[in-house]
């Protein structure tokens, strides 16, 4: 009797499970990718200049290129890209804050978080039936179904977190003003004030870029991913 039993619900964990996965690969089987920015950026449209200068820095720790494509991005709206900054009428400065595989929950707090703000939900990937059916009676046996499911099925995001600031020349002076606190050990900080005048306006956002699908791979979607952050990040202009 209780060979039947046993046999009885490890068929039923086995179904669920395999219900999970399939439901996690069909509704997951195509690939998205997406692009959302913390804030929106209006630049002056009476501007006549079309010069741009890009200075985009990566501190992933990750080899990815957006430069280039960001370039071309530029170029198809009729933007000229020059070396030279200070003969350009928007200086473009980027860094790379993150690249790989993200818990999707926590990229919405990192994108809300906005420019300069903490990256979070790094490197987490679901399992495919989130592990909600490993609770309860023979919870082994569903777990190790669970682990078999979520090796055969994943549902994975990967992201790209780029901080961007624009600088746009003006006709009327700028006034900035800076205030710094510097810790000093653990106990002590210096705060320092500075004021300057500059005749360009900033702007700084933070663009997330991600891409999701079953059992992806971050070869598989470089590609897409850089050239929809290049497509967004040019669309500002």
């Amino acid at each position: 009797m209780r060979t039947v039993y046993t046999f009885t619900l490890t068929l039923t964990f086995a179904l669920l499970i395999g219900c999970a996965a399939t439901m996690t690969a069909l509704e997951h089987k195509d690939l998205r990718v997406q692009t959302h920015l913390s804030d929106t950026v209006f630049l002056d449209i009476e501007n006549k200049a079309r010069t741009v200068h890009l200075d985009i820095r990566n501190t992933s720790g990750q080899t990815i290129d957006i430069v280039g494509p960001i370039v071309q991005a530029l170029q198809q709206r009729g933007y000229a890209v020059t070396s030279d900054p200070r003969t350009a009428f928007y200086l473009l400065q980027g860094n790379i804050r993150y690249v790989g595989q993200a818990d999707p929950s926590a990229l919405r707090q990192t994108l809300h978080a906005g420019y300069g703000g903490p990256v979070l939900g790094a490197a987490v990937g679901a399992l495919a039936g989130h592990g909600a059916l490993g609770a309860g009676v023979g919870a082994l046996s569903g777990a190790a179904f669970e682990l078999v499911a979520g090796t055969l099925v994943k549902d994975v995001t990967f992201t790209v977190v780029t901080d961007l600031q624009i600088a746009e020349r003006t006709a009327s002076t700028v006034r900035q003003s800076v205030r710094s606190r510097l810790r000093q050990g653990a106990r002590s900080e210096v705060e320092e004030h500075s004021q300057s005048t500059r005749e360009r306006r900033r702007y700084q956002t933070r663009f997330v870029a991600t891409a999701n699908q079953v059992n992806l791979t971050f070869d598989e979607v470089r590609g897409p991913l850089t050239e929809a952050l290049a497509k967004s990040i040019a669309g500002i202009f």
